[in-house]
């Protein structure tokens, strides 16, 4: 038996009926599953939905066998998560995951959970329970992590069979679980990533991972520094290692993960990539940009991103740019924590996390890295009392700063058929792509498609009190598209379920409209001159369209032809603001909108819905009451959020006379995506280099 099976076979778990014990009868084995964390298993849903409607609901309704005995265990979380409660006849859409608390099993030996998503192609051991020979037993395959294909692992060689789905798939070179059998198809298995343990976290309830993670890796640490434990994941990973490698070593590694677990968890993916942004442009040579999205959920995977990457051009030096960089990611990542929740923060825990990383920098760690840690944990509990030599020259970077999301709208192809993608725009500049569909779908589509990647671009732009803004650019008849009600929390929630992340978009966020064709050309001096006029000038109302004033659509009134109405937005001041009472994607709206965009004007309002035009004149008013407030281009965004808000509200819009869905025009010249570059991701190695 390999080191890495003698690792793997304690944490194993049978899943069978409750009451069963070793269910020698097929019908009774559910499936494998495996510990990791005392007390926690992790399994697929599929393997847990055969107990039916009994398992979906609270109690223990789960049978679970392992080393240490026979017991009970209850589904904590899992997605998907049945609509219908009998789904045992269903196919299970990944990520397939549950997580099982076991309450009797708190001496559990646990599998080492990867810290990032699986490098391809990876040499694997397959592990679980098999009922392949008629007979249960414990099976170890090996096979090859071959492709990665949308939310899949793909497995190639020795292949899931029956009973051993829920088991963990080990990455045979580093030591850790990278994945979870699934299935098996004609020529290929299936896994799911262990990095599907994110989506997790997003369902209701699943806070209890950063629970579940900080028990995970205080369970290594304690097996790694008790001398008298046998075999433990550390000490093998040190094995496959080698002697010698540079970079991030395992026992390193075990220790900073461990204090980790003593600190107050992110709120979210944009905290953690914050920081790792910071980390590679400062390790980085100058070329370094945006990197490519991730969506890590704790500190530990903030730190696998760092190590086992090299800077260009620095591939013999020392104990390697990694090492350098994940100590001063732990260093950033107290000092992020003192600062953003020093009340949840046990200072002494924090002086020896600190006194940690110190050692290790001074040990390990170049000079200037020395001092810029030194100067992070400056007035820090364990931190010098010295001032650290004068830094020298600071670069200019804006990997740190917040990001907003992107949302773009292609024109039609084949007639009918919008090409979409979603991305990050980090300080204003840098594209990061998120998702993209060069296909398209139907207009009718479009939220669908959208929403679950417009979701994850959320949360990886949201950053402690930074809430991402949308910047949806659409071709001109999308513009009254209604991306500011669209909502992205989870369907079964319902209408009567109210939180920040099930309400619509606009009331929460700021979101605008660009327009997709001139924002593919350099900005022309009109725009420039317009969007100036609106950055430093006071705001005001005109009408958009010159037949449709403030007071009404005279009923058989001259219609404004398109130059006509060109000719007089060109004449408006630059702080002119043209305000519609109707929508713009079809008939005089559109044709209006055109002549304002072509006269520059980046900035406009109007009304998305249908609507009596006797209502027009408060829409008015309203739009006007906007503008006074905002005084400047950047200050629209609250008042408008405001009002989305007010007439949101029945009782609101009834007592203060609101009317409309109104839509903004915000768009900046000079901002992404034109010009926009090429984003290269840093050059990444295995985690030992």
């Amino acid at each position: 038996m390999s080191a890495l099976e003698e690792m793997v076979r304690p944490s194993l778990a049978r899943i069978v009926a409750p009451g069963d014990g070793y269910a020698p009868d097929r019908d009774q084995y559910w499936g494998s599953a495996f510990f990791v964390a005392p007390g926690w298993l992790l399994t697929c849903a599929h393997v847990v939905g055969k107990g039916g409607d009994a398992v979906w609901r609270s109690g223990n309704a789960v049978g679970v066998t392992w080393q240490g005995g026979i017991t009970t265990g209850e589904v904590v979380l899992a997605k998907p998560w049945p609509e219908a409660p009998d789904m045992r006849g269903s196919r299970w859409q990944f990520p397939d995951i549950a997580l099982v608390r076991v309450r009797n099993a708190d001496d559990a030996r646990c599998v080492w959970l990867s810290d990032r998503a699986p490098a391809i192609p990876a040499r694997v051991g397959l592990h679980g329970w098999s009922r392949e020979t008629g007979d249960l037993g414990m099976r170890h395959g090996l096979g090859e992590a071959e492709a990665l294909d949308g939310k899949a692992l793909l497995l190639s060689g020795s292949l899931p069979v029956e009973g051993v789905s829920g088991g963990p798939v080990v990455d045979l070179r580093h030591g850790a679980v990278i994945g979870m059998n699934k299935g098996r198809g004609r020529n290929e298995g299936a896994a799911v990533p262990i990095t599907a343990l994110r989506e997790l976290f997003d369902v209701r309830g699943g806070d209890i991972l950063h629970t579940v993670v900080r028990e995970h890796d205080l369970h290594h640490l304690a097996r790694f520094v008790d001398a008298s434990s046998d075999a433990d994941w550390t000490r093998t990973q040190t094995a496959l290692r080698g002697h010698g490698a540079a970079g991030l070593a395992p026992a390193q590694r075990v220790h900073l993960y461990g204090h980790f677990a003593h600190l107050p968890p992110p709120d979210g993916p944009g905290e953690v990539m914050h920081l790792v942004h910071e980390v590679k442009s400062r390790v980085m040579d100058e070329s370094y940009r945006s990197p490519i999205p991730h969506d890590p959920r704790t500190w530990r995977e903030g730190a696998g991103l760092l190590h086992g990457f090299r800077g260009r051009g620095e591939e013999g030096r020392g104990s390697g740019p990694d090492l350098d960089a994940v100590l001063l990611y732990a260093a950033k990542v107290a000092r992020h924590t003192v600062s953003e929740r020093p009340e949840q923060v046990d200072r002494e825990r924090l002086r020896a996390f600190t006194a940690w990383v110190g050692e290790e920098a001074t040990l390990h760690a170049h000079r200037a890295i020395r001092e810029e840690i030194g100067a992070l944990f400056d007035g820090l509990p364990g931190g010098p009392d010295r001032r650290p030599a004068a830094p020298g020259p600071k670069r200019e970077t804006s990997r740190g700063a917040p990001a907003d999301v992107l949302v773009k709208v292609g024109d039609p192809v084949y007639g009918e058929l919008y090409p979409l993608s979603v991305g990050l725009l980090y300080d204003g500049r840098d594209v990061t792509p998120v998702y993209t569909d060069d296909r398209g779908v139907h207009r009718h589509e479009l939220y669908q498609r959208l929403r679950e990647p417009l979701a994850e671009a959320l949360r990886l732009g949201d950053r402690g009190e930074h809430l991402a803004a949308v910047e949806a650019f659409l071709p001109r008849r999308l513009f009254d598209l209604p991306v500011d009600d669209w909502r992205l929390g989870p369907d079964e929630d319902g209408d009567d379920f109210f939180d920040e992340q099930s309400m619509p978009l606009g009331l929460r966020r700021t979101v605008v409209v660009r327009d997709l064709r001139r924002n593919t050309r350099p900005p022309s001096p009109e725009w420039r001159r317009r969007w100036k006029g609106t950055e430093h000038g006071s705001l005001s109302l005109v009408p958009l369209r010159g037949e449709a004033t403030a007071d009404a659509h005279p009923v058989g009134g001259r219609r404004e032809g398109r130059i006509a109405a060109y000719g007089r937005l060109s004449a408006m001041d630059d702080g002119c603001v043209p305000v519609f009472c109707g929508p713009v994607g079809s008939g005089d709206g559109f044709e209006a909108m055109a002549a304002a965009l072509a006269a520059g004007h980046p900035l406009v309002l109007w009304r998305r819905d249908g609507h009596d035009h006797e209502e027009c004149r408060a829409f008015h008013r309203q739009a006007a009451r906007l503008l006074g407030p905002a005084a400047r281009a950047r200050g629209l965004h609250g008042p408008v959020r405001e009002l989305r808000i007010r007439v949101s509200d029945p009782d609101t819009a009834l007592d203060e006379e609101l009317t409309g869905r109104i839509a903004v025009l915000f768009d900046p010249p000079g901002r992404p995506p034109h010009p926009t570059e090429t984003m290269t991701p840093p050059p990444v190695a295995g985690p030992d280099g």
